[in-house]
């Protein structure tokens, strides 16, 4: 059953507002605490298991892995081999690099995808390659003209959302036409077959966002 928000309810996921405790201070110390605790648990060992391997004491551990002390040099040392890693692996949080893009009003790259059709424009907006979250997100800005031929269903994997600016379009997912006008929004699951079936107003704009696995890239 499809979970429907409520006038002013707010459903139980996640906050798109809230800040990760480990990003509020973006410091050294956190990146080797989360590393510390992240390695531990991927092995199954509580903390007292790798306090008593190191030497190191449960609450001095305790301490390293919520990111209020700079351990030694010679501590991550003990540290890396009880949880056979390399040194390096503590400081592989604190290294990472987070991408944003910024595109300008009509500097989207216009490109074909497969099955383009006459009429038909599509600007990606944005594109990050390799990234913390192991998604790949594709937003296109989706233009019809009054010239465009009748549009092809697509299909592949992943999840897509459209929200709707100019014109109209009857929006075909599976065997069900959504009336789509500015303003509305359709989120769905892109194994289906789907696409603008009947151009009722042009010319039409619509955002879609493509969101799937990295793994998948390239299979689309």
């Amino acid at each position: 059953m499809t979970k429907t928000a409520a006038p002013g309810e707010v459903l139980p996921f996640q906050n798109p507002h809230a800040v990760r405790d480990d990003a509020r201070d973006n410091n050294l110390e956190r990146a080797i605490g989360h590393e510390v605790r992240t390695l531990r648990k991927k092995l199954g060992i509580t903390g007292a298991d790798l306090a008593s391997a190191t030497g190191i004491s449960l609450g001095m551990l305790s301490k390293i892995e919520n990111g209020n002390t700079s351990p030694s040099l010679t501590t991550l040392q003990s540290l890396a081999q009880a949880l056979g890693v390399q040194v390096t692996a503590f400081f592989r949080r604190f290294e990472e690099q987070h991408d944003a893009v910024h595109v300008k009003a009509g500097e989207g790259v216009e490109l074909e995808r497969r099955g383009t059709r006459a009429g038909h424009q599509y600007n990606l907006l944005g594109h990050i390659g390799n990234n913390t979250a192991g998604v790949v997100v594709e937003p296109y800005l989706i233009t019809l003209t009054t010239g465009s031929d009748v549009f092809p269903t697509f299909q592949h994997e992943g999840l897509e959302f459209l929200y709707m600016l100019e014109g109209e379009v009857q929006y075909r997912h599976g065997d069900r036409l959504y009336p789509m006008t500015p303003g509305d929004s359709l989120y769905f699951d892109a194994d289906a077959p789907h696409g603008p079936e009947v151009l009722v107003k042009l010319p039409a704009r619509f955002l879609s966002i493509i969101c799937y696995p990295e793994k998948t890239r390239g299979r689309r």
